[in-house]
Formats: C-alpha cells, sequence, structure tokens
C-alpha cells in the first residue's frame, strides 16, 4: 500500500513509497515495513529506529519529535491515538472476521481452547489469540493479548485463508492500552475476578474496570457472564447488552467425579467430560454457552464436549505418574489446581513446587504463601521468572505467609527443586509444579534462560 493512501484520513503528506506491513517492534518487523515509534512508559520507540532500519524498514511514523535518519520519517502527534485507524487501513479484511473474546483473571487461555476444540469438532474453521500464542499463522506473541498491529494482520491473514471465527484472550492490560481498537465482537465471555496485575492496576476496582470495558459501549455484541463469580452483577450493570447471556456450574442438572474427570448431565444428555477440577466444570460450560449462542443445537455441541483436552500446561499430567504441571500463578489459580489434586488424591499426600515473578505484584507472593500451607503437605518454593528483583527477597515474601509448622523448602534453582521433588517422591504423594506451566523460557536479571517444566520434569522421569 502506498504512503498517501494509508495516511489519508490522518494526515496529508508528500512522501511517496509503498509499505509492505506496519510493526511497533524493532526486532520483529519484516523488510519493508513501516515502523511506528511511540512515546512508552519508559523508552520512546525512536530509540530503536536504528534497529528498525537495519532490519529493513521501509520508513519511520514518529511520535511527538522531528528526527533525522536514512529513511523518510513523518511526524503525527498523538499517533497512539491513529493507530486502530492504520491498522484498519492497512489490513483491510481483518474485519471480516467473527471475534470472540475472554477476559478473567483465571481460565482465559482453557475457554478460548475449550471454544476452539468445540469449533474444531463442528468442522467451522477458527483461530486463536492468546497465551499459548497465535494459531494457524506464522506468528509468535510474547503476551497474552499481542499488540494492535500484530491482531489486526494476523486477522487478515485469517480471513485470506478463509478462517472464519478467531478467539482472542483480552488481558486487561490490553483493554486498558487499546489494543483492541477498532475491533467488535460478536462475543465477550467472562470467566473470573481474582487478584492480579496489581502493580499495574493499583487497585482491584481498577483491574475490575478494566476487564468490564470488553463488554462497554457495544464493543460486544453479546456479553456471556459467569454468574458463580462475586463480581458478576457489576459485569452485569455495566454491560451495554440489555439481554447479557449468564452460566454456571448449576446449568449442569448433575455431576460428579470419575477416574478421568467429571460424569455429568446437561438438559437430556449424559457424558463424560475428561477434565479434572471444578474450574474445569466452569470452564467448559463457558465454551458451550459461546457454542450455544452462535446458533448450533445441543444434539451438535454436547457430543463434543467428552472430547476436549486440557491446553499445555493446564492441569497437565505427566503420562504413567502423579505429577502435574499447570500455569497457576494467581493465588485463586493455585488454591483450584490444589484443591483439585487434594479431592483427586484423597489418600495421599501433595506436594507442590512454585514460586512469584519478580517485577510484579508483591502483595499476592504472602497470599500464595498461605494458600500452599493451608493445601500442601510440603511445599518447595523456587525462582519463576525473578527479572530485575532479589529471588531471594521474593521468596522471602511467600515465606512470610507460610506456617512455621510446614514442611518447606527452599531452592532457588528451579531445575534443582523439579529433580530433587521428582526424586523423592513417594508411591502415594502427588506433586504439582505450579506457576510456568507450557512456558519455554525462564526470565533472570536481564537475561532469558530456556527452560520448560514439563521438559525437565520429562527428563527426570526418565
Amino acid at each position: 500500500m502506498d504512503i498517501q493512501s494509508l495516511l489519508s484520513n490522518i494526515i496529508n503528506t508528500s512522501q511517496t513509497f509503498d509499505v509492505s506491513g506496519l510493526s511497533l517492534n524493532s526486532q520483529a518487523l519484516n523488510k519493508g515495513d513501516l515502523f511506528v515509534a511511540l512515546q512508552g512508559e519508559k523508552n520512546h520507540g525512536a530509540d530503536y529506529i536504528e534497529n528498525a532500519i537495519e532490519n529493513g524498514c521501509v520508513a519511520v511514523l514518529i511520535e511527538g519529535k522531528d528526527l533525522d535518519c536514512k529513511v523518510p520519517t513523518i511526524r503525527i502527534d498523538n499517533l497512539k491515538c491513529h493507530l486502530s485507524t492504520l491498522a484498519q487501513n492497512f489490513y483491510t479484511k481483518a474485519k471480516e472476521v467473527d471475534l470472540i473474546a475472554v477476559t478473567g483473571t483465571n481460565g482465559k487461555t482453557s475457554v478460548s481452547h475449550y471454544i476452539s476444540q468445540l469449533l474444531d469438532h463442528l468442522k467451522i474453521d477458527n483461530g486463536v489469540i492468546g497465551t499459548l500464542g497465535i494459531s494457524k499463522v506464522q506468528k509468535k506473541s510474547i503476551n497474552t493479548t499481542p499488540d494492535i498491529f500484530s491482531i489486526y494482520s494476523t486477522l487478515n491473514e485469517y480471513s485470506e485463508q478463509g478462517i472464519n471465527v478467531a478467539i482472542i484472550e483480552a488481558s486487561s492490560h490490553a483493554l486498558i492500552q487499546g489494543r483492541l481498537e477498532g475491533l467488535s465482537f460478536s462475543q465477550g465471555i467472562f470467566t473470573n475476578l481474582t487478584q492480579d496485575h496489581l502493580d499495574y492496576h493499583e487497585t482491584m476496582d481498577n483491574y475490575r474496570k478494566a476487564k468490564a470495558k470488553l463488554f462497554q459501549d457495544g464493543i460486544s455484541k453479546k456479553a456471556i457472564i459467569n454468574r458463580d463469580d462475586s463480581n458478576h452483577q457489576y459485569f452485569l450493570d455495566t454491560s451495554s447488552d440489555k439481554e447479557p447471556i449468564t452460566f454456571g456450574i448449576g446449568d449442569l442438572d448433575f455431576f460428579k467425579k470419575s477416574d478421568n474427570g467429571f460424569i455429568c448431565q446437561l438438559n437430556k444428555y449424559v457424558f463424560e467430560l475428561p477434565l479434572v477440577g471444578e474450574f474445569n466444570l466452569s470452564n467448559a460450560i463457558a465454551a458451550y454457552t459461546s457454542i450455544k449462542s452462535l446458533g448450533l443445537s445441543d444434539d451438535q455441541i454436547i457430543p463434543c464436549l467428552a472430547k476436549l483436552s486440557s491446553p499445555p500446561g493446564r492441569m497437565q499430567k505427566l503420562e504413567n505418574s502423579n505429577i502435574w504441571i499447570d500455569y497457576a500463578h494467581t493465588p485463586d489459580a493455585l488454591d483450584n489446581a490444589l484443591s483439585t489434586l487434594r479431592s483427586h488424591y484423597p489418600e495421599f499426600k501433595i506436594r507442590v513446587i512454585f514460586g512469584c515473578g519478580g517485577d510484579r505484584d508483591n502483595s499476592k507472593r504472602q497470599v500464595m504463601g498461605k494458600i500452599a500451607s493451608e493445601n500442601a503437605d510440603s511445599i518447595i518454593l523456587t525462582n519463576d521468572n525473578p527479572r530485575g528483583e532479589d529471588p531471594q527477597a521474593i521468596i522471602n515474601d511467600i515465606l512470610a505467609g507460610t506456617k512455621v509448622e510446614n514442611d518447606v523448602q527452599v531452592m532457588l534453582d528451579r531445575r534443582d527443586a523439579i529433580n530433587s521433588a521428582i526424586e523423592n517422591l513417594g508411591e502415594e504423594e502427588a506433586l504439582l509444579i505450579a506457576g510456568k506451566g507450557h512456558e519455554t523460557t525462564q526470565i533472570i536479571g536481564s537475561e532469558i534462560h530456556q527452560f520448560s517444566d514439563i521438559e525437565v520434569a520429562l527428563n527426570a522421569l526418565i
């Protein structure tokens, strides 16, 4: 696309050149892309222009300052306000895809993937954009919700491939920062709200307001709200959808635990749901409600519920073991995961390995220590992306919540912690490795190391 057409409803320019893509990331852009240099919270995109040029950017849009460099530059004041216009101008087919957004503290990934699995079984092409990455296209994302250009670019590719539905995990950061600006959703789904991200939002009220943005101003045509969550009335009251749909575990006529998950009855259908944990009953009902609201029947949907499987790193049981991997990195998620194992292994001792991320909400650390003390028989505290914080200081925050009488060990090296726990795991003991789930890296200081809980645990079992 030529630059004058791209900017036609933003600013007039005499510059003449073609643009092959849009990028906010100097390291991720492709040759011929337009680099959009914004003022960030800490740095200005202008600091990375040389890197962008080295990677082949054709020109630079810059906010707030004039700049001379080796490629054409165009200054646009309040550039951030024009990102959605740029995205819509360039990625013209993005809005042809039917969009479903899932928000909440926990369950976003599971619900998104359960919806996707149900659509797959129903032969409806779809893609997922979220914590586990971007499906169906050759794209990567380090965030739950990618930046606005990555989202529009992905949706444009989906449309060109004939993928008609996309499920997007909508994080609170994304909703506040406008990463979903200009998009409209056929459905917005709320899973739950528990403590997380208070380093960013500061208060739970601010956090709740951020999540609620998905359901306001007509952004989501249909609001689907978890009535089992204590915040559900707030989301119902503030939603612009005057006829929202609610869901909850009570939608099931009956359920009981089985060896593989739950035996359930929904309406006239009896089936086995192969997922552990009552929180997964809620996630599965959310996915069912989503598909039902698309106009499909119980005859079509419910048989597919018996075919669901957990996403990687979500209560993932390692084969031929009592070892479980889960992404649980919030108090509520850790409580759910440990309670699930306690219920699944009523006669077993429950052991847990976890830590807390550095440079993030430190108020949840003591709470998670308390939860581990109340729900596990032994605890190993270890590193979990300490980033720029002192790892021992993070551990000390967690220890403030543990009980003196608990069996608590500290092993900062996460690999050593996992190896030791598995080596010493008894026959009637179960182990939860919590916090990282699907992740394949660990951030220590400014360095990113390759690290996978799943791989380390599997190697320890050999």
